[in-house]
């Protein structure tokens, strides 16, 4: 037993002297870069961009408490008043849109027909556009089809258990954020 432990404190110190006879001088200089390659190009001439994580709260959506709705990731971001994301979802878009800007939860019904004749809860409304009335909603039967093109309709539509989570979240009068 005693020799087994004597040789892995052998073999310990070892590794140690080896490891500290090959730390750089000084630690501060930074490592000198081995490539020379280029940086890589987009299609259309310019450097690329990281991807986008698609999950991540778009940076100009604002501050503070809010829900944001991405009209391109047709995602919805519900966020608390230390900027941190609580949860994220993505949804169905009406035929009609609401312009990129900042608006305020303006009324709320627990349970109503749709304009497109789908029974639907937890309607949250916060915008008018083309004289249509722009909310989220959830379908009673959880469906979320994408809407008849020929028709004027404002519910953004989303499963139910995200919008359980959007009626307690966006009361009267609370933010939402539209981006493009």
């Amino acid at each position: 037993m005693a020799g087994l432990t004597a040789a892995a404190v052998a073999a310990v110190g070892f590794l140690a002297y080896q490891a500290s006879a090959n730390v750089p001088a000084n630690l501060t200089e930074k490592p000198r870069a081995t490539s020379t390659a280029a940086p890589s190009i987009s299609p259309s001439g310019g450097p690329t961009q990281p991807p986008r994580n698609p999950l991540a709260v778009p940076a100009n959506s604002g501050t503070g408490e809010r829900v944001v709705y991405a009209l391109a990731d047709r995602r919805v971001w519900l966020v608390d008043e230390k900027g941190k994301v609580t949860r994220t979802f993505t949804v169905m878009p009406s035929t009609v849109d609401p312009a990129p800007g900042s608006y305020s939860v303006t009324s709320r019904s627990g349970s109503v027909r749709g304009s497109d004749g789908v029974q639907i809860e937890h309607v949250v409304r916060f915008a008018t556009a083309e004289d249509v009335s722009i909310g989220f909603s959830a379908a009673v039967d959880g469906s979320t089809p994408s809407p008849d093109p020929s028709r004027k309709t404002g519910g953004i539509r989303m499963k139910r258990t995200d919008g359980d989570a959007l009626w307690m979240f966006a009361v009267i009068g609370a933010k939402v954020v539209v981006v493009a």
